[in-house]
C-alpha cells in the first residue's frame, strides 16, 4: 500500500459523525448500531436530532410493543362509538421522516426485527386488519443501542445488516459537539468512477459480501461531502465512509504486498529512460499523491475493532451477527406463561388465555352489520370467531452434559481439562440458565460424579478427587449420559451432550473385555443417542485421531471436534461454538 499509515480513528468522533450524516440521510443509511457507553448515547442522539429538521419526530421504542403499536391496527374505541372500522396508525407510520430509537436491540426478537426490516426495505407499512387493509408510506433512521455483553447476546441480523454504521463507545467519554456546517446551496455532484471504483474495491478485499455496505458507503460519502459544504465527493468523505461503513464489517485481511491489477489487453509501455528535462523536474520537492483506492483501504482498517487483525491473520473469518439465543435453551410455545409473541384466533380453553382487547378489537368493525339483525344496539355482539388467544412462547433451560473419559495413563490430564471447562461454564450459568453435569467412564462402567447443577460450590466440591485409569467402556458413558439427557428432557430441559474420549472402546456394554463387541456397543450406544435427536458434539482427545471418534461422532449425529492438547480454555470455546 502507498499511502500513507491512518491514524487510529477516535470512537467519539465516529460516533458523531455517523449520527449527523445519518441525519442527513435517514432513510437511505437506515441507522446505526451504538454498543457500549451508557453515558455516550444521549449525547450521541443530541447530535443526530440537532441535525434532524426540526418537525423530525424521534419515538423510543417500547421493549413489549407488539404489531398493532409497531405497524397500526383497529382504533377500538373510534370503531365502537363510530360503529364503523376506524384505522389507527402505529409507531413507525408516526416517525416518518424522523427517528426509531430501539433500546436493548440485542433483546429485539427476530419477529419484530423483521418486520421493521421490511419497512426499511419498502419504505411503506403494509398491514391488513379487520378487513381494512392500509399501505402507508413512512421512511426514518434507527438509533439501535446494544447492550450485549458478548456473541450470545447479538441484534438480530436481518436488522443489523440495514443499518450503516457499527460504533462502539465503550470507555468513551463525551465531549463537546463541534457547529454543524451549512449544507452547501447547490446539490452533490454524482460520484466520480474513480470514487466508485475505491469503494467496491475496499469492500471486495475487505470480504465483504453484501452489497449494502457499498451503497452505504457511497451514501456517507455523499452526506459526508454535504456536511464538509462541499458540491462533489472527495478522497476526504469516500475515507470516511470506509471507516464508518466497511471497516467494522470486514472480514479478511488485504494480501501483505498487494500488487495494482494489471490490464491484460491494454498493457503499459516500458518507461522511456529518463530525459535532461525530467531530471531537472525530478529536482523539485514533490509530494506523491497516493491513489485514492489505498487511502480508502488504510482508513477502513484503522478502524477495524481491536483484536479483529490478529484473529483474521492466525487464519480464522470474523464471525457476523450471531442468532439469538445461541447456546442457551431452546425455545418453547407455552398457553400460560412466557414472553408474549402475539394473539392468534381460537377458544380460551385447556388453559388457554382469553385476548379481551384484541377479541374487541375484531368484533368492533362488525357491530353496525350485527345490530342490523335486531339486537341491543346498546351491546357489543361477540361471535365465535371474534375470539383470541394470547400466545406466549418461553425458554427452556440448557444443560450441558459431559461424557468424559477417565481411563488410561492420559486420564488425569483429560479430566482436569473437562473440569476447567465444567466451572467456566458454570460461571455463565446463571446468565444462561444453563446447568451442568458430569459423567466419567471407566474400568467396568460409568459414574455420574456431578448431577445436573448450577452451583459452582457443589460442582468443585464434587470434581475436588477424579478418579482415573482402568479400561475404556464407551458403550456405558455414552448410556449413562443419554440417561441424564432424557431425564432433562422430560423436566422440560435441553440437553446438550459434549463428549471427550478417543474413541477406542475396549470393555464392552457387560462388561467384557471384547475390543469387537465393545466397538459395536459404542456405535449402538451413539446411534440411541443420535435416534433421540440430542445435539451433542464429540471432542477426540487422541494425540493422532483416528477413524473410530469420527464414526462415533456421525452415529451421534454430533459436531466432530479433533482437540489432542487443549486446554480447559480452548475445550470451554470449542463447546461454545458446537453449540452455535
Amino acid at each position: 500500500m502507498t499511502g500513507p499509515q491512518a491514524a487510529a480513528p477516535d470512537a467519539w468522533d465516529d460516533a458523531v459523525l455517523a449520527a449527523r450524516l445519518l441525519a442527513i440521510d435517514p432513510a437511505g443509511l437506515g441507522g446505526m448500531l451504538l454498543s457500549g457507553g451508557d453515558g455516550v448515547r444521549d449525547e450521541v442522539l443530541a447530535a443526530m436530532t440537532a441535525a434532524m429538521p426540526d418537525k423530525a419526530a424521534v419515538r423510543r421504542m417500547p421493549a413489549s410493543i407488539d404489531d398493532e403499536r409497531l405497524l397500526g391496527g383497529i382504533d377500538l374505541g373510534a370503531t365502537l362509538s363510530q360503529g364503523r372500522p376506524v384505522w389507527r396508525n402505529g409507531l413507525l407510520a408516526e416517525i416518518d421522516g424522523g427517528a426509531l430509537i430501539v433500546p436493548m436491540a440485542e433483546r429485539l426478537s427476530e419477529g419484530i426485527a423483521a418486520r421493521i426490516a421490511a419497512v426499511l426495505d419498502n419504505g411503506e407499512i403494509q398491514a391488513d386488519r379487520g378487513g381494512i387493509v392500509e399501505a402507508m408510506p413512512t421512511r426514518f433512521a434507527i438509533m439501535a443501542f446494544d447492550d450485549g455483553c458478548d456473541d450470545d447476546d447479538a441484534v438480530p441480523m436481518v436488522l443489523s445488516e440495514r443499518l450503516a454504521f457499527r460504533v462502539n463507545v465503550s470507555g468513551v467519554r463525551p465531549r463537546s459537539l463541534p457547529a454543524i456546517i451549512p449544507a452547501p446551496s447547490g446539490p452533490v455532484e454524482p460520484a466520480s468512477d474513480d470514487v466508485l471504483e475505491a469503494i467496491t474495491a475496499t469492500a471486495a478485499i475487505l470480504g465483504i459480501q453484501s452489497i449494502r455496505a457499498p451503497i452505504f458507503a457511497l451514501r456517507a460519502a455523499r452526506a459526508s461531502a454535504i456536511i464538509a459544504g462541499r458540491l462533489e465527493i472527495t478522497e476526504v468523505d469516500v475515507a470516511l465512509a470506509a471507516r464508518l461503513v466497511l471497516g467494522p464489517r470486514a472480514t479478511q485481511l488485504p494480501p501483505s504486498d498487494e500488487a495494482p491489477p494489471i490490464d491484460d489487453e491494454d498493457p503499459s509501455p516500458p518507461p522511456s529512460p529518463p530525459s535532461d528535462q525530467d531530471v531537472d523536474q525530478r529536482a523539485e520537492p514533490e509530494t506523491e499523491q497516493a491513489p485514492m483506492a489505498d487511502v480508502v483501504l488504510e482508513a477502513a482498517l484503522a478502524s477495524l475493532p481491536k483484536g479483529l487483525l490478529a484473529e483474521i491473520a492466525r487464519g480464522g473469518q470474523r464471525r457476523g451477527p450471531s442468532s439469538k439465543g445461541r447456546g442457551k435453551g431452546e425455545r418453547r410455545k407455552s398457553p400460560t406463561r412466557g414472553r408474549p409473541v402475539g394473539v392468534r384466533a381460537g377458544v380460551p380453553r385447556g388453559g388457554l388465555r382469553l385476548s379481551l382487547i384484541d377479541t374487541l378489537r375484531a368484533a368492533a368493525p362488525w357491530q353496525k352489520i350485527r345490530a342490523d339483525g335486531g339486537e341491543d344496539h346498546r351491546r357489543v355482539r361477540i361471535r365465535r370467531d371474534d375470539l383470541r388467544i394470547r400466545r406466549f412462547e418461553s425458554r427452556t433451560e440448557a444443560t450441558t452434559i459431559f461424557a468424559v473419559d477417565a481411563s488410561g495413563s492420559s486420564a488425569l490430564a483429560r479430566l482436569a481439562e473437562a473440569k476447567g471447562a465444567v466451572e467456566l461454564l458454570l460461571g455463565e450459568a446463571y446468565v444462561k440458565r444453563a446447568q451442568v453435569a458430569l459423567v466419567a467412564f471407566r474400568g467396568q462402567g460409568a459414574d455420574v460424579l456431578l448431577p445436573p447443577t448450577r452451583s459452582l460450590v457443589r460442582a468443585k466440591r464434587s470434581l475436588a478427587d477424579l478418579p482415573g485409569g482402568g479400561g475404556t467402556p464407551i458403550a456405558a458413558g455414552l448410556n449413562a449420559a443419554r440417561a441424564l439427557a432424557d431425564d432433562a428432557r422430560r423436566r422440560g430441559r435441553s440437553p446438550f451432550i459434549v463428549v471427550l474420549t478417543d474413541g477406542r472402546a475396549n470393555v464392552a456394554a457387560d462388561g467384557s473385555h471384547s475390543r469387537d463387541q465393545a466397538d459395536a456397543d459404542a456405535l449402538a450406544a451413539a446411534g440411541a443417542i443420535g435416534a433421540a435427536g440430542y445435539k451433542c458434539a464429540f471432542v477426540d482427545i487422541s494425540v493422532r485421531p483416528r477413524p473410530e471418534g469420527e464414526s462415533l461422532a456421525a452415529a451421534m449425529g454430533a459436531r466432530y471436534l479433533a482437540l489432542p492438547r487443549a486446554d480447559a480454555t480452548q475445550m470451554h470455546a470449542a463447546v461454545k461454538a458446537a453449540q452455535r
